[in-house]
Protein backbone atom coordinates (compact mmCIF):
# COMPACT_ATOMS: atom_id res chain seq x y z
CA UNK A 1 0.00 0.00 0.00
CA UNK A 2 1.79 3.26 -0.93
CA UNK A 3 2.91 5.63 1.69
CA UNK A 4 2.73 9.70 0.62
CA UNK A 5 5.87 11.14 1.85
CA UNK A 6 5.59 14.46 0.74
CA UNK A 7 3.70 16.85 -1.57
CA UNK A 8 5.63 19.01 -4.32
CA UNK A 9 4.42 22.47 -4.83
CA UNK A 10 3.60 21.71 -8.12
CA UNK A 11 1.13 19.15 -7.13
CA UNK A 12 3.26 16.44 -7.49
CA UNK A 13 4.27 13.91 -4.98
CA UNK A 14 6.62 11.30 -3.94
CA UNK A 15 5.59 8.32 -1.93
CA UNK A 16 7.28 5.07 -0.85
CA UNK A 17 5.28 1.21 -2.21
CA UNK A 18 6.51 -1.93 -2.81
CA UNK A 19 8.93 -2.49 -5.40
CA UNK A 20 10.70 -5.18 -6.87
CA UNK A 21 12.52 -6.40 -3.41
CA UNK A 22 10.08 -4.83 -0.32
CA UNK A 23 7.86 -1.81 0.21
CA UNK A 24 10.35 0.76 0.71
CA UNK A 25 10.90 1.64 -3.59
CA UNK A 26 10.32 5.27 -3.99
CA UNK A 27 8.01 6.40 -6.71
CA UNK A 28 7.29 10.05 -7.99
CA UNK A 29 4.23 11.26 -9.83
CA UNK A 30 4.91 14.63 -11.56
CA UNK A 31 1.78 16.29 -12.75
CA UNK A 32 0.89 15.17 -16.35
CA UNK A 33 3.55 12.56 -16.14
CA UNK A 34 3.17 8.75 -15.48
CA UNK A 35 4.49 7.56 -11.74
CA UNK A 36 8.17 6.50 -11.62
CA UNK A 37 10.79 4.78 -9.64
CA UNK A 38 14.03 6.99 -9.86
CA UNK A 39 17.22 5.51 -10.64
CA UNK A 40 20.50 6.00 -9.12
CA UNK A 41 21.99 6.64 -12.42
CA UNK A 42 18.89 9.03 -13.30
CA UNK A 43 19.65 11.59 -10.15
CA UNK A 44 22.91 11.03 -9.97
CA UNK A 45 23.27 12.60 -13.74
CA UNK A 46 21.45 15.41 -12.98
CA UNK A 47 22.65 16.12 -9.78
CA UNK A 48 26.07 16.08 -11.53
CA UNK A 49 24.51 18.56 -14.32
CA UNK A 50 23.24 20.96 -11.58
CA UNK A 51 26.28 20.74 -10.18
CA UNK A 52 28.25 22.44 -13.34
CA UNK A 53 25.59 24.87 -12.82
CA UNK A 54 26.00 25.64 -8.93
CA UNK A 55 29.50 24.07 -8.07
CA UNK A 56 29.41 20.23 -7.20
CA UNK A 57 30.78 21.31 -3.73
CA UNK A 58 27.75 23.50 -3.03
CA UNK A 59 25.19 20.56 -3.64
CA UNK A 60 27.03 17.81 -1.67
CA UNK A 61 26.99 20.37 1.44
CA UNK A 62 23.26 20.76 0.82
CA UNK A 63 23.38 16.78 0.26
CA UNK A 64 25.04 16.15 4.03
CA UNK A 65 22.78 18.42 5.59
CA UNK A 66 20.06 16.41 5.02
CA UNK A 67 22.05 13.36 5.06
CA UNK A 68 22.81 14.36 8.49
CA UNK A 69 19.31 14.68 9.49
CA UNK A 70 18.15 11.16 8.42
CA UNK A 71 16.48 8.19 10.22
CA UNK A 72 14.65 5.60 9.68
CA UNK A 73 11.51 7.91 10.19
CA UNK A 74 10.20 10.51 7.61
CA UNK A 75 10.39 14.02 9.10
CA UNK A 76 8.56 16.65 7.88
CA UNK A 77 10.74 19.56 9.08
CA UNK A 78 13.58 17.76 6.92
CA UNK A 79 10.58 18.14 3.68
CA UNK A 80 10.68 21.63 4.74
CA UNK A 81 14.34 22.10 4.75
CA UNK A 82 14.67 20.80 1.74
CA UNK A 83 11.74 23.46 0.47
CA UNK A 84 14.07 26.38 1.95
CA UNK A 85 17.50 24.82 0.73
CA UNK A 86 16.06 24.46 -2.86
CA UNK A 87 14.92 28.17 -3.15
CA UNK A 88 18.88 28.50 -3.88
CA UNK A 89 18.60 27.21 -6.83
CA UNK A 90 16.25 30.14 -9.04
CA UNK A 91 14.63 28.61 -11.79
CA UNK A 92 15.99 25.01 -11.25
CA UNK A 93 14.88 25.01 -7.46
CA UNK A 94 11.90 23.00 -7.93
CA UNK A 95 14.33 20.31 -9.96
CA UNK A 96 16.59 20.45 -7.18
CA UNK A 97 13.90 19.64 -4.43
CA UNK A 98 12.08 16.72 -6.21
CA UNK A 99 15.69 15.03 -6.46
CA UNK A 100 16.72 16.24 -2.71
CA UNK A 101 13.07 14.30 -1.96
CA UNK A 102 14.26 11.79 -3.79
CA UNK A 103 17.64 10.95 -1.99
CA UNK A 104 15.85 11.90 1.33
CA UNK A 105 13.12 9.17 0.66
CA UNK A 106 16.06 7.09 -1.25
CA UNK A 107 18.00 6.76 2.65
CA UNK A 108 14.90 6.05 4.82
CA UNK A 109 14.35 3.45 2.85
CA UNK A 110 17.91 2.27 3.14
CA UNK A 111 17.52 2.99 6.93
CA UNK A 112 14.72 0.29 6.70
CA UNK A 113 15.91 -2.57 4.92
CA UNK A 114 16.55 -5.40 6.55
CA UNK A 115 19.80 -6.58 6.33
CA UNK A 116 21.41 -3.60 4.83
CA UNK A 117 24.36 -3.23 6.91
CA UNK A 118 25.79 0.42 5.53
CA UNK A 119 22.08 1.80 5.66
CA UNK A 120 22.23 5.24 4.06
CA UNK A 121 25.83 5.74 4.03
CA UNK A 122 25.81 3.76 0.23
CA UNK A 123 23.66 6.70 -1.01
CA UNK A 124 26.60 9.58 0.43
CA UNK A 125 28.93 7.05 -1.17
CA UNK A 126 27.21 7.28 -4.52
CA UNK A 127 27.24 11.24 -4.34
CA UNK A 128 30.16 11.90 -2.99
CA UNK A 129 31.98 10.14 -6.05
CA UNK A 130 29.64 11.72 -8.54
CA UNK A 131 29.80 15.38 -7.11
CA UNK A 132 33.00 15.23 -5.76
CA UNK A 133 35.45 12.88 -7.32
CA UNK A 134 33.77 13.30 -10.42
CA UNK A 135 33.28 9.80 -11.22
CA UNK A 136 30.37 9.32 -13.96
CA UNK A 137 26.71 8.72 -12.63
CA UNK A 138 26.71 5.79 -14.23
CA UNK A 139 29.70 3.92 -12.71
CA UNK A 140 28.65 5.49 -9.41
CA UNK A 141 25.45 4.05 -9.59
CA UNK A 142 26.47 0.43 -9.88
CA UNK A 143 29.93 0.61 -8.12
CA UNK A 144 28.99 -1.35 -4.67
CA UNK A 145 27.09 -4.12 -6.80
CA UNK A 146 29.20 -7.45 -5.90
CA UNK A 147 31.22 -5.44 -3.45
CA UNK A 148 31.21 -7.05 0.37
CA UNK A 149 30.51 -4.15 2.68
CA UNK A 150 33.83 -4.92 4.34
CA UNK A 151 35.27 -2.95 1.73
CA UNK A 152 32.52 -0.71 1.34
CA UNK A 153 32.95 0.02 4.51
CA UNK A 154 36.28 0.69 4.61
CA UNK A 155 36.42 3.13 1.26
CA UNK A 156 33.82 4.85 3.49
CA UNK A 157 35.60 5.64 6.61
CA UNK A 158 37.93 6.34 4.32
CA UNK A 159 36.55 9.29 3.35
CA UNK A 160 34.84 10.56 6.46
CA UNK A 161 31.67 9.02 6.53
Amino acid sequence: MPQKLNEFSNGGFIEFDSGCFDGWCVFVTIPGNDRFAPTDARYFTRLKELGEKFGPQKIYDDFVVIYNRTSKFADLKVFELIAVLSRFYNSDAEEMELWLNVIYAGMIAEENKENAILKKRIKRLGVHQVLIEGLSPEKASVYSKGKKWKELDEIMKQKGF
